[in-house]
């Protein structure tokens, strides 16, 4: 895209953020409107959490995996701050929950509130950082490489006029086995360009919405060929200009995870591999689901592919499964489908 261009749609999204919006129910779409589930835990934090903080939230997911505890976690484009402060409660006062967003506006509102969320956790020290820059230069505004455990972001990459950009640097930023784990707007094909240069569209989360298979391109080429969706709805556009613009189009919110590992193929392959989950992870006493078409239920034995073996042996999850065999022998193809093939909508955790 040209740079120009580039830097006016991002001109756009700061005005319709920080200007037009004044509070979520001004949005004219739902697909920035959440209708996830919230865990009880999640629940709990929000209501401790200052009225105009959750007033100007527009994410269109939860994406607050487990395990945080004492990690430092990094969301992209988190606006008023509504799951950094979450996530802070969750770290614990010797993680860090840190924030970026681009809009002068929300990162405002987000950072007066910093002292009044940490006496409202109980904690003795700060726990929180936002930094007001932009997604796709992350070393900018001081994330060193191989610094951050996990990545999240809810309803915002699509904004972004460049997308490769901003996922090369996540995985600059991740540490070896870190997770990201986010949610946003994908399509079952690209949008057609009347339907991206459309002024709301693109504001509402829609036009700069990614073909799920590019996305797949990109990640493959920063050196992670498997993602695994763990939360996908229909979006219906219901204004009927900007549904006629969008044409075929199918629009979905998805919420992904992947992890920085170098040992995934771009395939799920058979080593026999098995994975016992041991119920020790808070809130998942009965079972953990990885993604959707993999939900562990404490003590049974399930086979997995290579893939999956990686990211519950090679993660925070490690010491939460016990796998046996290793790749020393090979039987082919793993019978389970893509990531990207699934169609099924399940939480993060049972």
């Amino acid at each position: 895209m040209n740079p120009a261009i580039g830097n006016q749609k991002k001109e756009n999204v700061k005005n319709y953020y920080g200007r037009i919006l004044k509070t979520n129910e001004d949005l004219k779409t739902s697909a920035c409107c959440t209708t996830d589930s919230l865990p009880d835990e999640i629940k709990s934090i929000l209501k401790n959490i200052e009225p105009e903080i959750l007033d100007k939230f527009y994410g269109c997911g939860s994406p607050i995996p487990k395990l945080l505890k004492d990690c430092t976690v990094l969301d992209l484009g988190c606006g008023t701050g509504r799951d950094v402060y979450v996530v802070s409660k969750l770290v614990g006062e010797n993680g860090m929950s840190i924030g970026i967003d681009m809009t002068q506006e929300q990162w405002a509102v987000a950072h007066k509130y910093k002292d009044t969320q940490m006496q409202r956790f109980g904690f003795k020290k700060g726990n929180v950082d936002f930094k007001q820059g932009y997604i796709e230069d992350l070393k900018e505004v001081g994330i060193e490489d191989n610094s951050v455990d996990v990545v999240i972001s809810n309803c915002v990459i699509n904004l972004s006029p460049d997308k490769s950009q901003v996922f090369k640097e996540i995985f600059r930023v991740l540490r070896p086995g870190g997770e990201l784990y986010f949610s946003d707007v994908f399509t079952n094909a690209r949008v057609p360009w009347e339907f991206h240069d459309d002024q709301l569209a693109y504001g509402e989360c829609l036009g700069g919405a990614l073909y799920i298979e590019d996305f797949r391109r990109i990640i493959a080429g920063l050196g992670c060929p498997d993602y695994r969706v763990v939360q996908k709805r229909r979006i219906n556009i219901d204004d009927p200009i900007l549904a006629k613009k969008a044409g075929p189009v199918e629009f979905y919110s998805m919420t992904i995870r992947a992890f920085k590992l170098e040992d995934l193929e771009d395939r799920c392959e058979d080593f026999g591999q098995v994975a016992y989950y041991q119920g020790t992870i808070d809130g998942c006493s009965n079972a953990f689901i990885l993604d959707d078409h993999h939900a562990f239920v404490t003590d049974k034995p399930m086979l997995v592919c290579g893939n999956t073996a990686s990211m519950l042996m090679n993660t925070r999850y490690r010491k939460h499964f016990k796998i046996t065999g290793d790749k020393s022998r090979h039987f082919g193809l793993f019978p389970c489908g893509s990531a990207a093939e699934k169609t099924s909508s399940t939480g993060s955790c049972c």
